[in-house]
């Protein structure tokens, strides 16, 4: 058999492969039903890290980052994480939220190899241009997205989070409205049992 031959066997039989895989796929999905509650399969894993792969540009893929690890940038980038990612990738970044836990694929746990092995610019377009077929959505702003680049440096930071960092981030983390009416009523307990001091009193008038 030439060898132009034997590579066109392999296509076929790896074509066919596939198709078996696809159609063994669709036959469990079918007798099984779709939930989110199920890990995904290799297929599916294999085709969702496809697509982050493909979602950065060959060319981009050791862009490199326009910011350094400063104090007040990291600052920000907490600051941003805490307020806009956390809901689901949880402060620390190891993803075990209510959402992030039960969205399709799980949210990962951004402090594992899977993600710092990635460069800063596979980091900052899965930020930028989310990943299909996943939970994970597009963010900032089309062209120039300052905000992301930024995310990386604190996504790089995640494995050396320290206690306070993390305890100052659960105060930027946004409150659903049962947190907010709590905080209000302990603010209005706390006021209410505060002492009027003397010169707050209203004057009293004497009649004589």
């Amino acid at each position: 058999m030439t060898r132009a031959k034997l590579a066109k066997t392999l296509v076929l039989w790896s074509a066919v492969i596939v198709v078996l895989l696809i159609i063994a796929g669709g036959v469990v999905a079918v007798r099984r039903g779709f939930s989110a509650r199920d890990n995904p399969s290799a297929l599916e894993t294999y085709i969702a890290k496809t697509a982050r792969r493909l979602s950065v540009p060959a060319s981009q893929r050791n862009a490199t980052n326009p910011f350094a690890p400063t104090p007040d940038v990291l600052s920000e980038a907490r600051a941003h994480f805490a307020d806009h990612c956390a809901i689901c990738h949880g402060n620390d970044g190891i993803g075990k939220t209510t959402i992030g836990q039960n969205l399709y694929p799980k949210a990962p746990n951004m402090r594992l190899p899977a993600t710092q092995a990635l460069t800063d610019a596979e980091i900052y377009y899965v930020i930028h241009n989310g990943i299909r077929l996943t939970g994970m959505p597009a963010w900032g702003a089309e062209g120039k997205d300052d905000d992301s680049w930024k995310l990386v440096l604190f996504i790089r930071h995640l494995p050396h989070l320290t206690a306070d960092e993390e305890r100052e981030m659960e105060s930027l983390n946004p409150k659903g409205p049962a947190e907010k009416q709590e905080e209000q009523e302990e603010e209005q307990f706390l006021d209410e049992d505060q002492p009027v001091s003397p010169a707050a009193k209203p004057p009293q008038h004497q009649t004589h």
